[in-house]
């Protein structure tokens, strides 16, 4: 797996990370258009939106952005 499948599966599965919303399906020909550093920001705005939604998560979603960076 090549590291920009792995930033397009890593959106993924934050998107469905988050309980009230059902499991999102993206078709990753969407994505490969983008580049990694597109990718990783769209990584960082969905950590910022969960890290806003749900306090008691910010000690894991440090570490996660700390991995991806």
């Amino acid at each position: 797996m090549t590291k920009k499948e792995q930033l397009i599966k890593d959106i993924q599965n934050l998107l469905n990370s988050y309980d009230t919303i059902s499991q999102t399906a993206i078709n990753s020909d969407l994505l490969k258009f983008m580049d990694e550093e597109t990718l990783i920001n769209i990584i960082g705005s969905l950590l910022d939106q969960k890290e806003a939604s749900k306090e008691s998560d910010i000690e894991w979603l440090e570490q996660f952005k700390k991995e991806i960076n």
